[in-house]
């Protein structure tokens, strides 16, 4: 009865849904309330961002893929059953999502790599020319050049480096601060694997770094408000868009 009361009537205010379990948020969201869904988004983007992140290594790819996820989420909302953390469970989403994104670009990859190999072969000189300079153009964003502090910019560029496996574990827990039990609820791996990861990647880092940078790993990654911003109006702007299409 509790939730049912929940979704016939809308919360004033959005820091009234902070006070809900995560099954009486589900509700709100599943009876079209979109301040509820606001509000998750706002709770879980910096994780499910940086989650994405750590498998895409690229900024736009993952706000893209938690955007995407986000939409997964709210179609497939109605299957929730608390069985595992709200957050929990959209993490998995946004893993599955960043994994068939990447499956893509390798692919992509491989395709636009034997294409323009063809293409060296049978070219001209002055059309080889531009087939490099695809290569070398700069491709760095604006966001990406405007990193100001060398440490964090120092600190982001190891945790890159980091084998893919040990990369996903180590922003979960290092950064995001999730028990072993939650990381391994997320990437569905084992919590013997997950100790053993994080255990070698942060034996990778401190290689790498100096001790008294491990203060700072906390701050790897910061979720811009802006990013925030804009992942939540392009999510509700989609979830409109489909409302008015049915």
């Amino acid at each position: 009865m509790a939730n049912q009361s929940i979704t016939t009537k809308r919360i004033a205010g959005v820091s009234e849904y902070g006070r809900l379990s995560d099954m009486q948020l589900a509700h709100c969201i599943l009876a079209e309330d979109l301040m509820a869904f606001e509000f998750l988004m706002r709770c879980y983007n910096q994780r499910l961002y940086r989650t994405a992140r750590s498998i895409l290594q690229s900024e736009q790819e993952a706000e893209e893929a938690v955007q995407d996820a986000y939409i997964k989420a709210y179609g497939a909302l109605s299957s929730f059953r608390a069985e595992a953390q709200l957050a929990t469970w959209l993490t998995r989403i946004v893993v599955n999502e960043a994994y068939m994104r990447l499956r893509k670009q390798q692919r992509r990859t491989r395709i636009a790599t034997e294409s323009h190999l063809e293409a060296i072969h049978t070219a001209e000189p002055a059309d080889m020319q531009e087939t490099f300079a695809m290569y070398t153009t700069p491709t760095e964003t604006p966001e990406q050049a405007a990193h100001a502090a060398q440490m964090r910019r120092l600190i982001e560029e190891n945790i890159d480096k980091l084998p893919d496996d040990f990369r996903s574990v180590f922003v979960l827990r290092a950064l995001e601060d999730l028990s072993v039990t939650e990381t391994s609820d997320c990437l569905g791996i084992p919590e013997a694997t997950v100790r053993t990861r994080y255990f070698r990647a942060k034996n990778l880092l401190r290689a790498a770094l100096a001790r008294e940078f491990d203060s700072h790993w906390s701050d790897a990654f910061g979720f811009a408000g802006e990013r925030c911003h804009r992942i939540v109006g392009a999510v509700l702007k989609r979830v409109r868009q489909d409302k008015h299409q049915k």
